[in-house]
């Protein structure tokens, strides 16, 4: 009864925690997203106009002013007015270190010349023997090209569950065995520990070598 019971219990589990930890993180999202409505003056705001609070409303105001300043900037003018804006941040002192450095990363993640992750590859780490995946960022370039052999590879290797903490490495190309997956194939197999085979099914079940070796008799 008690083997039953915790069968039950894990199988419930297993159904609510991802439900619960999506609507966690949807909520979460959402109501960050609406304190953005208190830029506007209080006369303007949703919740005075309507009598009552919608949540979302955020969601649509912040959508609708990154779509115009995107448009905005996309022009002549406001192009210059952007290059102006990020001058005058690099001459603040404190400033300009936090948010050149932010610009880089999200310059990085959003251009649509390219992507942050290029390539999903096999390394061997943290050791010799021991192998996980990693996503080409680049190549090495400035000083670095003197002091590294050459034809290296920048590469990110991301930890598990979380990949957005990880390491950051730079190996010889022949030391990087390129993997016929996507980058979000490769990710997937990443967050999900392995559980998620790309393009096989879910927990894949053990060769009878491995299985004999892992079960001794």
């Amino acid at each position: 009864m008690m083997a039953k019971f915790r069968k039950w219990l894990f199988a419930g589990l297993l159904v609510l925690a991802p439900l619960g930890i999506t609507v966690w993180v949807l909520e979460w999202v959402i109501s960050t997203l609406d304190q953005t409505l208190h830029i506007l003056p209080e006369a303007w705001q949703p919740d005075r106009l309507l009598g009552l609070h919608i949540p979302g409303l955020g969601v649509i105001f912040a959508l609708v002013m990154v779509l115009l300043i995107g448009a905005l900037t996309s022009n002549y003018v406001g192009n210059q007015l952007l290059h102006w804006w990020n001058a005058m941040l690099h001459r603040i002192p404190v400033v300009r270190s936090i948010y050149s450095g932010v610009k880089q990363v999200s310059d990085t993640l959003f251009s649509e010349k390219g992507n942050a992750f290029r390539q999903a590859v096999l390394v061997q780490w943290p050791r010799d023997g021991m192998w996980t995946i990693g996503f080409v960022t680049g190549s090495p370039g400035g000083d670095l090209v003197r002091h590294l052999p050459a034809d290296c590879l920048s590469v990110f290797v991301p930890t598990t569950p979380n990949p957005t903490g990880g390491y950051f490495v730079m190996l010889k190309r022949s030391d990087c065995i390129v993997l016929d997956l996507s980058v979000d194939e490769a990710l997937t197999y990443v967050i999900s520990m392995g559980v998620i085979v790309p393009g096989g099914p879910k927990n894949p079940a053990l060769k009878p070598a491995q299985a004999s070796q892992s079960n001794p008799s």
